[in-house]
Protein backbone atom coordinates (compact mmCIF):
# COMPACT_ATOMS: atom_id res chain seq x y z
CA UNK A 1 0.00 0.00 0.00
CA UNK A 2 1.16 3.43 -1.54
CA UNK A 3 0.26 5.07 2.24
CA UNK A 4 1.93 3.27 4.33
CA UNK A 5 5.34 3.28 6.24
CA UNK A 6 8.02 0.61 4.76
CA UNK A 7 9.98 0.39 8.50
CA UNK A 8 6.90 -0.06 10.76
CA UNK A 9 4.24 -1.00 8.56
CA UNK A 10 1.38 2.15 9.94
CA UNK A 11 -1.26 2.22 7.47
CA UNK A 12 -4.05 4.23 7.44
CA UNK A 13 -7.13 3.32 10.17
CA UNK A 14 -10.61 3.37 9.59
CA UNK A 15 -12.99 4.90 11.34
CA UNK A 16 -16.06 7.36 11.33
CA UNK A 17 -16.97 10.99 11.03
CA UNK A 18 -19.43 12.38 13.51
CA UNK A 19 -20.67 15.95 13.27
CA UNK A 20 -22.18 17.70 15.45
CA UNK A 21 -25.83 17.07 14.45
CA UNK A 22 -24.76 13.47 14.36
CA UNK A 23 -24.05 12.87 10.64
CA UNK A 24 -22.51 9.84 10.26
CA UNK A 25 -20.03 9.26 7.69
CA UNK A 26 -16.57 6.72 7.23
CA UNK A 27 -13.82 8.15 7.01
CA UNK A 28 -9.55 7.09 6.81
CA UNK A 29 -7.05 8.85 8.78
CA UNK A 30 -3.26 8.57 7.12
CA UNK A 31 -0.18 8.24 8.85
CA UNK A 32 2.53 11.10 8.25
CA UNK A 33 4.70 9.43 5.77
CA UNK A 34 7.39 10.99 3.70
CA UNK A 35 9.23 9.49 0.57
CA UNK A 36 13.01 10.16 1.36
CA UNK A 37 16.59 8.38 0.50
CA UNK A 38 17.42 6.09 3.65
CA UNK A 39 20.54 4.24 4.54
CA UNK A 40 20.24 0.96 4.37
CA UNK A 41 22.91 -1.62 5.06
CA UNK A 42 25.76 0.44 2.99
CA UNK A 43 23.27 1.24 0.18
CA UNK A 44 21.34 4.34 -0.37
CA UNK A 45 17.58 3.77 -1.49
CA UNK A 46 14.59 5.34 -1.47
CA UNK A 47 11.78 4.50 0.86
CA UNK A 48 8.09 5.50 2.44
CA UNK A 49 9.14 6.30 6.14
CA UNK A 50 6.66 7.51 8.83
CA UNK A 51 7.45 10.54 10.95
CA UNK A 52 7.68 8.44 14.24
CA UNK A 53 10.32 5.92 12.77
CA UNK A 54 12.08 9.32 11.45
CA UNK A 55 12.08 11.11 15.01
CA UNK A 56 12.61 8.44 17.03
CA UNK A 57 16.12 6.81 14.95
CA UNK A 58 15.02 3.69 13.19
CA UNK A 59 15.54 5.23 10.38
CA UNK A 60 19.26 7.22 9.01
CA UNK A 61 18.70 9.42 6.07
CA UNK A 62 21.18 10.00 3.54
CA UNK A 63 23.04 12.52 3.25
CA UNK A 64 22.95 14.68 0.35
CA UNK A 65 25.37 13.87 -2.77
CA UNK A 66 26.83 17.08 -4.73
CA UNK A 67 26.47 17.05 -8.19
CA UNK A 68 29.06 15.23 -10.11
CA UNK A 69 30.41 17.72 -12.65
CA UNK A 70 32.76 16.51 -16.09
CA UNK A 71 35.25 18.35 -17.31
Amino acid sequence: MARSCEVCGKAPVHGRQISHAHNVSSRLWYPNVQRLKVIVGQTRRRMRVCTRCLRSGKVVKAAHRPARTTA
